[in-house]
C-alpha cells in the first residue's frame, strides 16, 4: 500500500484568523461551503474546531463513496486536523497570513492507497479528482468570508 496525497491551495482576500475560524465553524460555515460532492453532513459533538466530530459522506467518484466520521484537532495555531475514524484519511488545512488582508489556505490529505494495479490508478487520479473537489470548497469558503 503506497500512501497517496492530494494539495490544494488558494489566495483569500480575508485575513488568517476570519478565514480559520469560518473553517473551524463547523456548525455554521463548514456545511455551507462544503460542494456537491459532499452529503450527510452532520455534527455529532461540539462544532468549533478542537474536539469537533462531523460526519460526511464524499463522493469522488461516480463509484466510489467514502462515509467519514472525522475527528478534529487543532495541534498548532492556523492548524486544523481531521482524522478519519472509518479509514486512515487525514486531512491538514493550514490557513497562514499572505500580505495586508489576505491569507493562504492550504489543504492536504493523505491515506494509505490500496495495492496493485488499482493503487497504481488510485495514486495517479484520486490526488486530481480531489483536488478538483477541495478546489471548490475553497472557492466556496473564500466567497463565504470575502463578503
Amino acid at each position: 500500500m503506497a500512501q497517496v496525497e492530494a494539495t490544494t491551495e488558494r489566495v483569500i482576500a480575508a485575513d488568517a484568523e476570519t478565514v480559520f475560524d469560518a473553517l473551524a465553524d463547523y456548525k455554521e460555515v463548514r456545511g455551507k461551503v462544503l460542494p456537491g460532492q459532499f452529503s450527510e453532513y452532520e455534527v455529532r459533538e461540539g462544532g468549533d474546531g478542537e474536539g469537533t466530530l462531523v460526519h460526511w459522506k464524499l463522493q469522488a467518484t461516480s463509484k466510489r463513496v467514502r462515509d467519514c466520521l472525522l475527528e478534529v484537532s487543532e495541534p498548532s495555531d492556523g492548524r486544523l486536523v481531521e482524522k478519519d475514524r472509518n479509514s486512515s484519511m487525514v486531512t491538514t488545512w493550514t490557513v497562514t497570513p499572505a500580505g495586508e488582508g489576505k491569507s493562504k489556505a492550504v489543504v492536504s490529505t493523505v491515506w494509505n492507497g490500496a495495492g496493485g494495479i488499482g493503487g497504481f490508478f488510485e495514486k495517479t487520479f484520486a490526488p486530481k479528482g480531489l483536488g478538483r473537489i477541495y478546489d471548490e470548497l475553497l472557492q466556496n469558503l473564500a466567497t463565504e468570508v470575502e463578503k
